[in-house]
């Protein structure tokens, strides 16, 4: 996908935080919310948030150097190709196990907790097994 061809996300959502590029979680989204906040579309999505920060911190990759990236044109399969060339530091099983602890991440402070559980019932009131930030996201933006 092209940098003409952004998502308006104040008109739909990003990805899925679970959806996978390059054999990583969180990146499609990623590069939705990045296509988004270069052409001005991104609405209440940020690109670079904490949620973003678990991808660049596991990685290694700077988000100002992918943002270029991506404001060249780079397609999804360039960029994910891109991400695991500036990954070097883990392998396959690193990156699978990433995975799935980002999958299965839920709160861990009480604070945390607090503002999980306020999500929760807002987005899926009536799923109380909803126990990741990933379903949560999922369920508030109708996915779930």
């Amino acid at each position: 996908m092209a940098l003409s061809q952004a998502k308006d996300l104040t008109k739909e959502f990003p990805r899925s935080p679970a959806e996978e590029m390059g054999g990583y979680v969180l990146l499609a989204r990623i590069v939705d919310k990045c296509r988004a906040a270069i052409v001005g579309t991104n609405g209440e999505y940020n690109y670079n948030c904490p949620l973003d920060r678990q991808f660049f911190d596991f990685t290694g990759i700077d988000a100002e150097e992918m943002k270029a990236l991506i404001a060249g044109g780079a397609a999804d399969d360039e960029v994910a190709r891109w991400a695991r060339s500036k990954d070097t530091a883990h392998s396959d099983a690193d990156l699978m196990a990433w995975c799935f602890d980002q999958r299965n991440r839920g709160p861990q402070t009480a604070e945390e907790k607090a503002h999980f559980e306020n999500l929760r019932r807002s987005a899926c009131p009536d799923r109380v097994y909803a126990r990741t930030w990933m379903q949560v996201l999922d369920a508030e933006e109708g996915r779930f």
